[in-house]
Parts: C-alpha cells; structure tokens; sequence
C-alpha cells in the first residue's frame, strides 16, 4: 500500500459504504494507521493529522484521527467508519489545509467552526461526534475526500490563497498563475 497523489483519478470518486466490520476492513484501517506515519517520519516539519481510505486507493468510507493533533510523539488514531455530516455550522473560517495527496501545497480553505459527524467506531460503536475548530476542520476535509473533494476545490481567492513549505518548515506564498492555475497534476481534472 501507498499514498496516492493528484492527479490519481480514484480521487475524485466516491467511496462506498462499508457494509461489514471484518478483517479486511480492520486491515485497510492498520494499514492506515501506518502509511500516515510512515509519512510523517519523512516530513519532519508536518503531522499526519488524519488520512482517508481513498488516499490508498481503497473506495471505502473509512478515516482516521489522530487522538492528540498537538503532540506528535503521540501517534494513535480513531477510526471512523461511515461518517457522515450531520450538521456543519458556526462562523466560516479560513486557515491552512494541506494534505498527503496533494504533495506540498498548502491553502487557506473556509470551513464551517462546528460540526456534528455520526459515525461507527472499529469494533461496531456507533457514536456522534460534536466538534470545533481544527478537529472540525479535520473531519470535514476528510469526509470530502469519501466524495472526491479535495481541499484545493474549496479554494476560490487566487491571491494569497496557496502556499509551499520551505526548507526551515515555513509556509510561503507561490503565485497562483506560476504555479497553481494551470497545473494539471495539482488539480487531477478538477479545475
């Protein structure tokens, strides 16, 4: 298993519903669990926050979360099988999203501060989940990729919208026609 990147077309398509808690699922979710923090061990200056089942490739509707978004020596994740959103409100905010498949871009994306998630928990739990700011965040911009939504598409200010990381771990501003508008790997055919 791997991370797939844009412009993989899987993913822009949208996931199936997990019908079964069994093994092959609970493998998919440690596998999961690993490529995101074999990730991280490569990108010093970046946490794995969450990671979606398409993002190996797999069409399942399945993320994880990390459980501690401030400390990255602790490594373990919640798997969420089957969220779904049932109320996204609160101020609109916007603040920076990147993400393993879109290899170092980054963006201001607006996300509702609040949303209610209903979900199932690896051993069959079903629970609602309320949650603000950026464990908010994390759970909407995952739950778009169950729909082929990538971050990028909620971007709509050109300037001062993208960024890259640099060598020290900063992000810095790119020029949106240079790098951004016509870059077809980026975008994956959704432009």
């Amino acid at each position: 298993m791997k991370i797939i990147t844009t412009p993989d077309p899987r993913l822009r398509e949208k996931s199936e519903k997990v019908r079964e808690i069994d093994e092959e699922i609970l493998g998919i979710i440690a596998d999961m669990r690993k490529l995101s923090l074999d990730w991280e061990d490569k990108h010093p200056y970046e946490l794995s926050a969450a990671m979606a089942a398409p993002q190996m490739g797999v069409l399942k509707r399945i993320i994880i979360i990390r459980d501690d978004m401030e400390d990255k020596k602790k490594a373990t994740f919640t798997a969420l099988i089957n969220p779904e959103v049932i109320r996204a409100d609160g101020k609109i905010v916007k603040d920076f999203e990147g993400c393993l498949s879109v290899p170092a871009i980054y963006g201001k994306v607006p996300r509702a501060s609040k949303v209610k998630v209903k979900a199932r928990l690896e051993d069959g739990t079903e629970v609602r989940i309320k949650a603000t700011g950026e464990l908010a965040r994390t759970l909407l911009h995952e739950i778009d990729h169950l729909n082929g939504i990538l971050f990028i598409d909620h971007i709509r200010d050109e300037e001062d919208a993208f960024y890259k990381m640099d060598d020290k771990g900063d992000l810095q501003p790119v020029d949106y026609d240079k790098e951004i508008k016509n870059n077809k790997k980026l975008w994956g055919g959704s432009e």
